[in-house]
């Protein structure tokens, strides 16, 4: 295999974004990373895009055909990749390695949701779908609801306190206000959070991740070529997926996601570093307590430690480790198809030194963290600077 680099970055704002239509935020994010990369359409091979539910949400299928034709980039193929809230970062794998296998040199991934067409309870039943349909929403079992039973029982287990999973949010806030890309870009405090309305006990509104349209682009070249389009070329190290049980009542616990804890140990070896070695996370915090769980199953904290790591201030800028740098899924949005590349640009950002206001001093080595629905896939990816 080649070793492979991300050579260009680009991004849309996240939020609601009324005046721009999915395929305008494919444009937006795709021209930015092109131009980052310094790299014209006919240089391009192929190209992967992550999207969940754009049949649900705004009727469009067909995605692969829909970016290339507005894109420019035809009769280059494009291929959409659809892992629930993983498909970022399983488009991104893609991409790695078709480029790391010699098939491709130059490579554009993408990911992208238009949300906020939709009413809450349509979007609801649409990201429904990456659960158990049959065995979980049918029978009435949101997100929120199987996340709060995750949260419910680790409050059991390791004595976990609503003022722990508020302080993700408040920490992932307090880094949104430094990311003019994020959807939230104000401080809230752990009062504001318990204070919120309750949204499936013992989770509030200010403990869930939003509604959320965006778009994020990377371009990727083998690494032997990519200091020739970029002088801060950043190496992907490590690219791991693994699976669990698509419904939450078939696992052997509720307590962490064995998928994601997989992914980490395949993508760890792949690296050939320890989770004391990486510096900076983006962490699927898709809820307050999925946060916890990450941190913990990553090896960053010992199970049943990472809600009062966060309380400490453990994972702040300055403490062992600093995670959602961006804002995390929390406060800059939850495009669900373009998360995972939202976390791999801002990875890049970082190494790059690039991260204006939240940087982390020298950063050299980063981790993402991604998965989809309530943690059937789990997809890790370590990052390093390459020059």
């Amino acid at each position: 295999m080649r070793r492979v680099a991300i050579i260009g970055t680009g991004m849309t704002k996240f939020g609601e974004n009324w005046d721009q239509s999915y395929r305008h935020l494919v444009v937006e994010a795709g021209i930015r990373a092109l131009t980052d990369a310094g790299v014209s359409g006919d240089k391009i091979d192929g190209g992967y895009m992550g999207t969940m539910a754009s049949g649900r949400l705004i009727g469009q299928e067909h995605v692969g055909a829909l970016i290339a034709d507005y894109m420019g980039l035809n009769p280059i193929p494009i291929t959409r990749v659809e892992g629930a809230c993983a498909s970022g970062s399983l488009a991104l794998r893609q991409g790695i390695m078709a480029v790391g296998s010699g098939m491709k040199d130059i490579v554009v991934v993408g990911g992208v949701e238009k949300m906020t067409e939709q009413s809450t309870g349509e979007v609801s039943n649409a990201l429904g779908g990456a659960g158990d349909q049959e065995w979980e929403l049918f029978m009435g079992a949101s997100f929120p609801g199987l996340y709060a039973l995750m949260a419910r029982r680790h409050m059991h287990d390791y004595g976990t306190t609503s003022e722990m999973l508020a302080a993700v949010a408040v920490k992932n806030h307090k880094h949104g206000t430094k990311n003019r890309y994020a959807q939230y870009q104000r401080e809230i405090t752990i009062d504001d959070v318990l204070n919120s309305k309750m949204v499936a006990d013992p989770l509030h509104v200010f403990d869930c991740s939003p509604i959320t349209d965006g778009a994020a682009c990377l371009v990727l070249a083998p690494m032997e070529i990519a200091e020739s389009y970029t002088k801060k070329p950043i190496e992907i190290v490590a690219s791991a997926q693994a699976s669990d049980t698509i419904a939450l009542s078939s696992r052997e616990s509720i307590t962490e996601l064995k998928a994601a804890k997989i992914a980490a140990e395949k993508a760890y070896k792949q690296a050939n570093v320890s989770p004391k070695d990486i510096e900076v996370a983006e962490v699927h915090d898709c809820f307050t307590i999925a946060e916890i769980m990450a941190i913990e199953d990553l090896g960053f904290f010992k199970k049943g430690e990472g809600g009062k790591a966060t309380l400490e201030g453990k994972t702040e800028f300055g403490g062992d480790v600093v995670v959602n740098t961006s804002g995390g899924l929390k406060a800059v949005g939850h495009p669900v198809g373009a998360t995972g590349v939202k976390q791999a640009v801002e990875l890049t950002w970082q190494l790059r030194g690039e991260a204006e206001g939240r940087q982390v001093r020298d950063a050299k080595l980063g981790l993402s963290h991604n998965v989809g629905g309530s943690g059937a896939p789990a997809v890790v990816h370590i990052f390093k600077r390459g020059y």
